[in-house]
């Protein structure tokens, strides 16, 4: 059978798609605003090409599962799939049964921004807890942990906690691992929502299996969309004796894609050698030349501890609407004029220092 000739010097079919935006603009919004890394670029051209098995069965996710492996011991398995909200879905699912609570923080992501999902679509009730910093602990647990017995309440069974939070705070290893030991005193298990992960290990300075595996965390959403990756994220099971139908609660929740080497090489790319820390301690490191900068400038105020790429700061909202035409990032809350500014992978020093030096000249012309 014959097949058509590559065309062109690369073997790059022609194409008539056209760039309809400056590759040099670059904005505070979210680091999901960011590009796709060129080494992850380079892997997904390298898995392109020939047939491979779909639906998973293919070469390039069986070696992701040694990947992760070395990073989070012998017992993981990896389980890619679309986006966060489908990772945390699927995780929260398989573990807990049709009457199952999740406790989470008040502010958790599972909670604020994710349409309803879990409840929707995983038919989970979620239990929440304010917390000042976005991080749970046993005792904030113990105020939704109870009435285990009592058939007119969801039964807690699911403990959900996010590394970095939504609040851009980072819990040690051993807060977590003193979380998971009193969840797991109360036959809770325990899921980690790490969307911004690597920005955690980062900061902390320790190995990724030192806060989770180590410190008990049974399944996690291990976040790649945030770091550089085209899309995908993994669910990613530490405590196999715990989760129940991982493959079939992933395909029935929409989850399972059928060219899945593109998911899974990404992650390669990612985590075979060190890009994943590279790219997010770089993040994180321009979050705090940010905060350096603005602390300089009268009436601008850093109002949470920058422990991860995020900075959030409360100014004048008329300055804040002035910057937002020059360049993009949101109000975090509205009543207080509290905005949020996201550092990635891509960001550059020239970025910050233009971002700081048009808000000292937004707050001088007040």
């Amino acid at each position: 059978m014959a097949h058509p000739a590559p065309v062109g010097p690369a073997g790059d079919a022609p194409t008539d798609a056209v760039r309809h935006h400056d590759p040099d603009v670059r904005g505070f919004a979210s680091d999901n605003y960011a590009g796709v890394h060129p080494e992850v670029l380079a892997a997904l051209a390298l898995a392109n090409g020939g047939h491979q098995v779909a639906y998973g069965e293919d070469e390039y996710t069986a070696h992701l599962q040694e990947v992760f492996r070395r990073h989070f011991g012998p017992r993981a398995e990896a389980f890619p799939v679309f986006n966060g909200t489908g990772a945390n879905v699927v995780a929260l699912q398989s573990l807990a049964q049709r009457w199952g609570a999740v406790i989470c923080a008040a502010s958790a992501h599972i909670n604020v921004d994710e349409g309803g999902a879990p409840e929707r679509v995983g038919g989970l009730k979620l239990l929440t807890v304010p917390t000042p910093d976005g991080k749970l602990t046993p005792e904030l647990i113990d105020r939704e942990a109870w009435g285990f017995d009592d058939e007119h309440r969801a039964q807690p069974q699911v403990v959900s906690i996010t590394q970095t939070t939504e609040l851009g705070t980072c819990y040690t290893p051993d807060e977590i691992r003193a979380l998971c030991d009193h969840a797991h005193q109360l036959g809770l298990a325990v899921h980690l929502d790490g969307s911004r992960i690597a920005n955690a290990a980062a900061t902390l300075g320790v190995p990724l299996a030192a806060f989770t595996t180590d410190a008990g965390v049974d399944i996690l959403s291990f976040g790649g969309t945030k770091n550089g990756l085209l899309f995908g994220e993994c669910v990613v099971v530490l405590s196999p004796e715990r989760v129940r139908a991982m493959k079939h609660l992933r395909k029935l929740s929409m989850q399972l894609a059928s060219k899945m080497r593109f998911v899974s090489v990404q992650f390669e790319a990612l985590l075979a050698g060190d890009l994943w820390l590279r790219s997010a301690s770089h993040a994180n490191a321009m979050a705090r030349r940010l905060e350096a900068a603005v602390r300089t400038v009268e009436g601008v105020t850093v109002v949470r501890p920058v422990q991860a790429n995020a900075v959030f700061a409360i100014l004048p909202r008329e300055v804040s609407e002035r910057l937002q035409k020059r360049y993009r990032f949101y109000f975090w809350d509205e009543a207080s004029g509290e905005v949020r500014w996201m550092c990635s992978f891509d960001t550059t020093e020239a970025d910050i220092d233009g971002f700081a030096a048009a808000i000292a000249e937004e707050m001088s012309s007040r």
